[in-house]
């Protein structure tokens, strides 16, 4: 296996007070659907543009690994990119480690789609990849014939043997995860029959509309266990053109920013506005936040909008209910930030998912929030936050390279009295490049940390 570089020395960060956000905050393009628009361009018949990809450094490990395994995916002088594909069951056995650095969704999509393939794949990546488990994929895909062999806890490195005979298999998710659909589907591509996921509460389904859109055959409905999604194996699919949207998650800093900074107004425009992604809008809005959609659309499949978002409304506490979690699991760490102005109690349940993100996101932020002097309370896969008065702050929080907790505590910084700093902001480039000039041209002071 190759080597891992040697670690890049901290980048610590300190996000000041800032006076008034405004102006407009264009967010990169959503990463789910960045993912999955590069491993299906690759398979698809002819070319697929893709208008607006995010270049964080997650979604270009999977353009490497998309190549790697005999596909095209490539940056052209206009900026768009293009991948050509080599059809269904035309993947090639990857001369090298796929090296996936942080990308946690790229690693578990990938492993669904060589696990119908008579070949051998081997995944590594950073200490925080390689930290987490992967046995909720590993499980299904064993049961179409794959095999996967890795580490204690299911932890990469790792490889999936491929099956030469893959079978199609109806799986009930345990646990809701919009990962693990993904990479039971995107198995079934190259499976004879039809593969059945039954999710118990709905998850994100940039898979099944982006699946539908480059001509795959897929059947959802009700179930008495959930969400049932059937997918026919070893269709022809052909080439599209995407155009990707700001991501909700990117989106949600800027969006939290000016709620919580006196005299903000922002326009956040061309924002992915997937009914299973904005359970944060969802709970900002019963919280009381000034948030507007304006010039609603459908783009490629899937619903936009531009956000114009104003601080001045008082900001209640709410409980956020557990079957909103798979709607907003990656939000979590910033909408803890807001609970810390919102009058009472914001109470959020069913978190358990946090725990196995790049880091403990639970454990990581109800630490970070209490360092910084706001009465909060953990549980098993719980977190309330008591707020209403302006925290201190004060403390380098340890990030743990961990790209969300990193950009949330930047964010609490431009609210607090005292500055708050991050120990390494390495990591945020994985999902949102260009973070802090975004922030700093709206009105934030976030420099480089001199202690």
């Amino acid at each position: 296996m190759s080597d891992h570089p040697a670690a890049a020395a901290p980048r610590p960060l300190a996000s000041r007070t800032a006076q008034r956000l405004a102006g407009t905050a264009k967010v990169p393009g959503d990463k789910s659907i960045s993912h999955r628009s590069l491993m299906l361009g690759a398979l698809a018949v002819g070319e697929t543009e893709i208008h607006g990809l995010l270049e964080g450094e997650d979604v270009l490990r999977t353009a490497a690994a998309m190549r790697l395994l005999g596909g095209t995916a490539e940056k052209g002088g206009d900026g768009v990119w293009r991948a050509r594909g080599r059809g269904i069951g035309g993947l090639r056995e990857a001369p090298d480690v796929l090296d996936l650095g942080n990308a946690g969704t790229g690693t578990r999509l990938l492993m669904g789609l060589v696990a119908a393939y008579d070949f051998v794949t081997f995944f590594t990546g950073d200490a925080s990849l390689r930290s987490r488990p992967m046995g909720r994929v590993a499980e299904p895909l064993a049961q179409m014939g794959a095999r996967i062999v890795a580490r204690a806890g299911g932890r990469p490195p790792l490889a999936v043997i491929g099956t030469a005979e893959p079978m199609p298999i109806t799986y009930t998710l345990p646990v809701a995860s919009a990962q693990v659909k993904s990479a039971i589907l995107l198995a079934g591509l190259n499976t004879p029959g039809i593969t059945t996921v039954i999710e118990p509460e709905p998850t994100r389904d940039h898979t099944e509309l982006m699946l539908k859109g480059f001509g795959a055959t897929l059947k959802i409905e009700q179930v008495k266990e959930g969400r049932a999604v059937s997918l026919t194996g070893q269709p022809e699919i052909t080439g599209r053109k995407i155009v990707v949207p700001g991501d909700p998650s990117s989106a949600a800093f800027p969006i939290a920013a000016a709620l919580i900074v006196p005299g903000s107004e922002i326009l956040v425009p061309n924002v992915g506005l997937n009914p299973h992604r904005i359970g944060l809008i969802e709970t900002l809005l019963e919280m009381g936040a000034d948030i507007a959609i304006e010039n609603a659309r459908v783009e490629a499949g899937e619903k936009v909008g531009d956000l114009r978002v104003r601080h001045g409304k008082t900001l209640k506490g709410v409980t956020v209910p557990p079957e909103r979690a798979p709607s907003m699991i990656d939000e979590y760490p910033i909408l803890s930030v807001v609970a810390a102005f919102a009058e009472g109690e914001t109470k959020m349940l069913g978190l358990a998912e946090l725990r196995v993100k790049e880091s403990d996101r639970l454990s990581g932020m109800a630490q970070g929030l209490a360092a910084c002097g706001i009465d909060v309370t953990e549980g098993q896969d719980t977190l309330a936050v008591r707020g209403g008065k302006i925290p201190p702050g004060g403390v380098r929080i340890p990030v743990k390279l961990d790209h969300r907790i990193g950009m949330s505590f930047l964010v609490l910084g431009m609210a607090t009295t005292k500055p708050v700093e991050i120990d390494d902001a390495e990591a945020i480039g994985t999902s949102f490049p260009g973070f802090v000039d975004l922030m700093n041209g709206l009105g934030a002071g976030i420099t480089a940390s001199n202690r």
